[in-house]
């Protein structure tokens, strides 16, 4: 299988790109970048959304002492809000690609689509592919890290908004988040453009 075969060349690093965190209302798009060493297999590395919590901070752990390069970075809610949650999500992508120590070869993004790897005067080839965060071994840890990354940051940010109820839910539509935010309105870490959000704006332009 090709995107097995990839991986055996160690002069030839291959990294692994994916995100966390597309679908809540609230916080940061976090992507994960690895280049595994294939010397220092990991195992259980699978898609993190089917990971216990501590698993995946396990995981993390490992992935961070054993690979030949990681990186995670992100896109907050004001850039997700001027670019659209899609752009945004593949400039996260590009800021973990270039966070790597080890400049990679090749890329396999987890989705259908890639983002630009073109990055100065180079460019980098790539492949996205689709549930590859459950079949891509280098793919399952980016998105291992991301999300670890992502929770953290989320955990940070309930001490800042104590308000919302971050730590629990991640910013994730809940109940609960849904209903704090009716409660105090929104914050800063909210993604305006994201329902509920645009429906108050609809509201209160109507009510002008």
């Amino acid at each position: 299988m090709m995107q097995q075969a990839l991986f055996c060349d160690l002069n030839r690093p291959v990294a692994g790109v994916d995100e966390a965190g597309r679908g809540p209302l609230a916080g940061p798009v976090v992507a994960g970048a690895v280049i595994l060493d294939q010397r220092s297999p990991i195992d259980g590395l699978r898609d993190s959304k089917k990971l216990s919590p501590s698993r995946r901070s396990q995981l993390a752990g490992e992935i961070r002492r054993h690979s030949l390069a990681w990186s995670v970075a992100w896109a907050d809610a004001a850039e997700i809000d001027r670019l659209n949650i899609l752009e945004a999500t593949f400039l996260a992508m590009r800021r973990a690609i270039l966070g790597l120590r080890i400049r990679p070869h090749y890329i396999q993004v987890d989705g259908n689509r890639l983002p630009k790897l073109t990055f100065g005067a180079g460019r980098i080839e790539g492949e996205a592919i689709v549930g590859g965060d459950a079949i891509i071994d280098a793919i399952s840890a980016a998105s291992i890290v991301a999300k670890v990354c992502r929770d953290e940051i989320m955990v940070e940010l309930a001490g800042i908004y104590p308000h919302y109820g971050f730590a629990r839910h991640k910013g994730y539509a809940t109940a609960d988040h849904r209903e704090r935010i009716d409660r105090f309105g929104p914050c800063q870490q909210h993604r305006r453009s994201f329902r509920p959000f645009s429906s108050m704006t609809q509201v209160l332009q109507q009510g002008d």
